[in-house]
Order: C-alpha cells, then structure tokens, then sequence
C-alpha cells in the first residue's frame, strides 16, 4: 500500500510528539518523583512508535519501543530519575530526531542507534549507567541506495570519496558559523553527499563539537585536510576513503512486509480515515472539531504578492476618486478600503507564527550549556505566545542562540562565585517576548556579572573604535554600544569584558536587516538586559507621505514621534549644527532635501516642516517641505544594483503611479 500520503501527517506529528518528550524531560529533571509526567512523555513516546512501525520506520519504532521500556520502569519505580539517565534518554530523542529529520528530507530514517540502545537496556536491568566520552577513532557512515549509486558512479568516473570526521574547538562560540565556513571550503573542491547530524541541526547547533560529511572531489586526502584546517576554530580534521564494498551498504533487494505490519498498516488507514470524517462532520454535539489545514508557505507568499498589487490599487482609486469628487465612487472606494483593510488583516494573520516554534529549541540547549560549564541556571520563557511574520521567526532564531549563550556562558557566574556575592547559586535568565504597538520586543535578562564599563572603554580604545578624549564623555548605555563593533573582543581573551563581543556585530547587523534594532542595559554585578525591536511584518507598512521639492519621499509611522512647524528664527547652533528646542530636548535637523541632494525648485518659507523621528534615545527632526499624510504602502526592496543606497531601506508605487522611496530613519539618526 502507498502510505506517502500519509507522511507529511506523520512527520507533522512525529515532530510534535518529540517536542512534546523534550518539554516534558527538562520538567521531570525539575520534579523527578512526578509521575504525571513520566506518564505523558509515555503517552508520546508509544504514540510515536505505533505510527513508525505503520510507516514502516522499523529503526524509529524499535529506538522508541526501546525508551518506552525504561519509562515504564520508571513510573513503576524500579528506575531512579538521575541527570545521567536523562542524558541518555536525551541523546536517544535527539537520534529520534534525527531519523525524523532524514525522512522529512526524503531518506529511510536509518541510523546507528546501537550504543544508546546499549546504554537503555543497562538502564532497564537496573546497571549504573555513565555517558561515555564520544569516541575519537573513525566514524563508519550508512548510505541509502542513492547516495551509494552517486558514490558508486562517482567512482566511476574517477573521483575519490572520503569520509571527513571534523572536530571543532571545545571553546567555539560561533558553531554553526563555522560549519558555514566548512562547507564553503569543501564546495570549492568538490561535493558533500552527506553530513551526520544534518546540515538543518549543524546549522541549529544540535550537535557537540564533532560532526562528519561525506565528499567527492578529485584532490588527494592531504589536501582536503589542509583546505579545512585553514578554517579558524577547526581542532581536528581526519579524511579516510570511503569503502564501497563494506558490509553496512544497501543491498538491492528490498523484503517484503510481514503479515501483522501489513494488518497495522490496514488499521492505520482506517484511523486516519476514521480522523478525516470526523473532522468533515460538523459537530453539535458536546465536542467541537478543530477545523485546522496545512497550507504551503508558498501560496501564502503569492496570495501576499497578489494582495500588495491590490493595495497599490486601492491607492490609486482613493486617489482618483479625490479628484473626480463622486459622491457614488467615493461611497464604493470607501467600502472597498474598508474590507481590503480586513483582508489585509486575515492575511498577515496567517503569515503570523508564534515565537514559540523558536524559543522551544532553548530550554534543552540551556541545559546541556549549563551542564557543560558546571553552572545551574533557571531559564524563563515568558509570552512565547507572541506572533511574529514568518520571514522574521526564520531569522530571528540564530540571534537569540548567540545572546542566550552569552548570557549562560559569561554572564551568570559559577556557584561558587554567586555564592561569595550573596546570591542565589542558580542564576536566572528570563527570555521574553511582547507585542508594543507596530513591534515585537524580545528581551534576554541575566541576573549575573553585568558589563564593566572600565573594561570595555579600555578594549574599545585600544582597538581604536574610540578616543581617549570622546570616551570620558559617553554615558553608560553609549559604553554598552561600543560592544557591537566589528570583530571587538577578538584581540585579547573574551573574558576580559565578560566575554560580550563574540559574534554580538553578526547579532546586531542581522536583526537590522530585518528592519529591526538591539539594545543593551546592564549594571555591573546586578545583570544585562538585551532588547530586540523587530516589525511586526515586513511587507505592508504605515507611512507618512512627505514632498522634498517636487520629490515624493515616505517615512514609517513606526518612528516618528509626531509633526511640527517651526520658525526660521527658532533654529538654534550647537556643534556647527542646527537644532530646535522641541519640549525642552535639543533636536537636530536633518536637511532631506541636502542628504539626498534634490534639485532645488523653490526657495524655503520663513516656516519649516519638520518631522520628529526617534531611534532609542536618540532624535532628530527631518526637515521637509510640506506634508502630503497617511498611507499604507507596499515595502519593496531596491535590488542587489541599489544595495548600498544611503538612508533608503526600499520603495514604493503610489496610486498615481509614482515611485516613492521610504527613508530609513535609524540610518539618519546614526
């Protein structure tokens, strides 16, 4: 029987239930002698096996039926919950994992799973279990029958193939960037047919310090090992050659199905069937159905193509309408603003997924950090509810990994340390989300060392990011800045400012090409707080219209504090630069029509429009020539040709057919 019709379901599932395991584990290390919750990680446990064994997953049902057997001996109370038995039960869900992960990418889901079954049966007969060093001898591949037939006709046409075992640096702060690197390197070269993890958990950094890919090219050995060697923060490199005649390759016969699986595989056709109807009916009774459907993020991103041509539309017939003053086109124009509004509602609702999907990758990574490092830490996650656009939550996730281990690596101090300082041994770190007004703010708290502004001062003049003359006068939060620089804590050890320039230049540069910002509070011996301000989408924006000569220009609503007129004789000089007085705060003004070097039509009035934009603390006053009003418009970018086009973040097509550009007011305010 076809069951692919069945296997977008089953690993829709499967992930879910091993989220679920996951969850449920970091919560009964918390509470061991809880058996409500050994019962429900049961429940997903045995729910996965019976949906492997139907798909046919044999080495996925058999690792699970294998964890199910030591769960059951713990809620009977034969087996103590100790943090080493749960590293072995984490590594058996993180291969379960990886199965699921191979078959969502079109394999068998196979794996050597022999040494963690080893350790579960120890395990269930009741033997003292210790995790073993992983092994530094030669890793053995498994190969599918294609990939054996691209190893096999590779051969053929006379290219070597060998298995690269590389190991990272214990001390690699920026894994999956390295892996990157790597991969970069052996493409130059040749082909990388496989990697172990795969490259989705290389990239997520579900992996320790040692991974292995499979490559053909046509350089020797040595050469390979030099090319990856030359990448920074690489330990070990071992290459051997792939032998394609070992005993663990696929064979070309497939057997066939045993009796009882193809009765499962009946049995399961029929509740999957049974599932469908129920859900088809509609319901009057005490239960309501969850009518949900999987949509592809592709349709949903044509759907937002075809809508933005229609706002663009709705422009021009407001537009229109205006100038033909019809009292029955205006009336329809009207109604259909109101209900395209509705529509564009609905729309970017369904492009709206919970940060939850990111934030619960971190509680099990935490752990494992905190483990490593000796540290006992105490992770809050708070408003993981909180809805963001999909293009951002696929962004956003490598980010939090490098600030939440900042904060777990060089800002909560060892027990010890915490202990002489009156606090608490388990230091906190709170990640939490929250919607204010057009944005999303995600904040990483740490109740540890804080930042040292002697520290960074010293290491940002020595780098010459600073003078010693501009340092005295910065504040507190303008030092904390300084950590964002390119490359800053490179030079000496990271520890010297608390460890909190690794990698913080890619943070920052890649939250703000999401149109997004980061900031720092911190207070030295108390804590850090990193805010992160991101849009909550990306494509439909409100904007205030503004005219520069005879130039259409637009400025997001979402920074500007409001509008004002100010007198010629009210601007003021400070620092060769002119300002107002704007509620008792000294404003620059930004001359637009000086920046972006527009043709001078007409000459200023004694009045000047000015529109007050803020970044953080900071502001400014952007001086227009008159102001045209509100609108929603459709961000579009400028292209690779205008990439570096300053104060300009993209473009829009007004209702009359005319280009606008939308001014990036954080570039101004810099």
């Amino acid at each position: 029987m076809d069951m692919s019709q069945y296997l977008e379901v089953f690993i829709d599932e499967s992930k879910e239930h091993l989220q679920t395991i996951n969850e449920q584990l970091l919560e009964l290390e918390k509470n061991p002698d809880d058996v409500s919750i050994v019962n429900e990680i049961f429940r997903s446990a045995h729910t996965l096996k019976g949906m492997s064994a139907t798909m046919g997953f044999e080495d996925l049902a058999n690792l699970t039926h294998q964890l199910e057997n030591v769960l059951d001996g713990i809620r009977n109370g034969k087996i103590a919950v100790t943090p080493e038995l749960l590293d072995v039960i984490f590594r058996a869900v993180d291969d379960l994992e990886a199965m699921v992960v191979s078959i969502a990418e079109g394999g068998d889901g196979k794996r050597d799973v022999t040494e963690v079954v080893a350790q579960l049966k120890q395990i269930e007969k009741g033997e003292v279990v210790v995790t073993p060093q992983k092994s530094h001898s030669t890793y053995e591949q498994t190969y599918d029958e294609f990939e054996y037939t691209i190893l096999k006709q590779s051969a053929e046409q006379g290219f070597h193939s060998y298995e690269v075992t590389i190991k990272l640096r214990s001390d690699c702060l920026l894994k999956a960037a390295r892996v990157f690197m790597i991969f970069e390197v052996i493409e130059q070269i040749g082909e990388v047919i496989k990697s172990v993890p795969t490259v989705e958990m290389l990239e997520s950094e579900q992996f320790d310090d040692q991974f292995v890919v499979t490559v053909v090219t046509k350089v020797s050995q040595d050469e390979l090992q030099k090319r990856i060697m030359k990448v920074s923060e690489v330990e070990e490199v071992r290459v051997q050659s792939v032998d394609l005649h070992r005993s663990n390759l696929p064979v070309e016969q497939k057997e066939e199905p045993k009796e009882e699986q193809k009765e499962e595989t009946k049995t399961v056709e029929q509740t999957v069937e049974k599932k469908q109807e129920a859900q088809e009916e509609k319901q009057t009774g005490k239960q309501v159905s969850n009518k949900t459907i999987r949509v592809n993020i592709e349709r949903l991103d044509v759907l937002m193509n075809l809508f933005e041509e229609l706002v663009i539309d709705r422009g021009r017939l407001e537009q229109i309408s205006r100038e033909l003053n019809n009292p029955e086109l205006h009336e329809t124009v009207e109604r259909m603003s109101r209900i395209s509004g509705d529509l564009q509602n609905i729309i970017l609702n369904m492009r709206m997924v919970p940060v939850e999907t990111v934030f619960n990758r971190f509680p099990r990574m935490v752990r494992q950090l905190a483990r490593d490092l000796g540290k006992k830490i105490n992770l809050e996650i708070i408003g993981a509810e909180t809805e963001l656009d999909r293009t951002v939550i696929d962004e956003i996730g490598d980010p939090l990994v490098h600030l939440l281990r900042n904060a777990i690596d060089h800002g909560i101090e060892t027990p010890d340390v915490r202990r002489a300082k009156g606090k608490p041994e388990e230091g906190t770190v709170k990640l939490k989300a929250y919607h204010s007004g057009n944005h999303v703010f995600i904040e990483i708290e740490d109740d540890g060392a804080g930042i040292s502004r002697e520290k960074v001062l010293k290491k940002a003049i020595s780098k010459g990011i600073v003078s010693e003359q501009n340092a005295a006068n910065l504040t507190d939060k303008q030092v904390y800045e300084l950590i964002f620089a390119s490359g800053f804590s490179t030079a000496d050890k990271v520890s010297d400012i608390s460890g909190r320039g690794v990698g913080l230049d890619v943070v920052k540069s890649t939250i703000e090409s999401l149109g997004g910002s980061v900031s720092i509070d911190s207070e030295e011996g108390v804590g850090s707080v990193f805010s992160i301000q991101l849009p909550l989408t990306l494509s439909i924006i409100s904007v205030m219209l503004v005219e520069i000569q005879k130039e259409k220009y637009a400025i997001p609503l979402s920074s500007i504090i409001e509008t004002a007129i100010v007198k010629k004789e009210d601007i003021l000089h400070a620092h060769n630069q002119k300002v107002i007085d704007f509620r008792g705060k000294v404003v620059p003004l930004l001359f637009l029509k000086d920046i972006f070097e527009v043709p001078v039509i007409k000459e200023e009035d004694d009045f000047l429009s000015v529109v007050i934009v803020r970044k953080g603390e900071k502001m400014a006053g952007l001086v227009v020539d008159s102001f045209i009003g509100q609108q929603e418009v459709v961000l579009k970018s400028l292209g690779n040709y205008l990439t570096s086009v300053f104060a300009i973040s993209g473009a829009t097509i007004l209702g009359d057919g005319q280009v606008a550009l939308i001014i990036d007011c954080n570039a101004l305010i810099k």
